[in-house]
């Protein structure tokens, strides 16, 4: 069973962004692109999903067609680190907020955030500043999005 990147070839990593760029790829379609059996293909992917390589299938939506046309970042201080679980569990409660890291450096967090409008966008920033043990925030709001992957793949594929 494949258990990491140690013991996956090219062709593991082809299927990797064959999936990644479209998720609902039959293993037949799969099959011809890479010249292996259908069941060749479908093996491989269980063991890529056994083994926690494939951790989900999702669709990628357009947010602003979805009617959030605000984007923002926000980086977020906390006064201590016994804040951390509930910042972390109030961050998760929120479906507004996509993205939340934890990070080295001056901000402990970078929240992206996707609201209706700029008014949402307020409500939410006060409900982050809110939140007990946030010390300080910065907020950025995005122009545009230029790049946006889930997961980074080998050069190699």
């Amino acid at each position: 069973m494949a258990a990491d990147v140690k013991h996956m070839d090219n062709i593991d990593f082809v299927i990797l962004k064959i999936l990644r760029d479209n998720g609902r790829e039959t293993a037949s379609s799969i099959s011809k692109k890479i010249h292996l059996s259908v069941s060749a293909v479908l093996e491989r992917i269980r063991k890529l999903e056994d083994s926690g390589v494939i951790k989900q299938y999702t669709v990628m939506a357009d947010s602003r067609k979805l009617g959030y046309d605000v984007m923002a970042v926000m980086e977020v201080r906390l006064e201590h680190p016994r804040f951390y679980d509930s910042f972390v569990a109030a961050v998760r409660d929120n479906p507004q907020i996509v993205d939340c890291y934890y990070l080295t450096g001056d901000f402990d967090f970078n929240l992206k955030m996707c609201c209706k409008s700029s008014d949402d966008l307020e409500a939410l920033h006060r409900m982050v500043k809110e939140i007990p043990g946030v010390s300080a925030t910065i907020t950025h709001f995005v122009l545009k999005e230029v790049k946006n992957i889930y997961e980074v793949l080998p050069d190699s594929v």
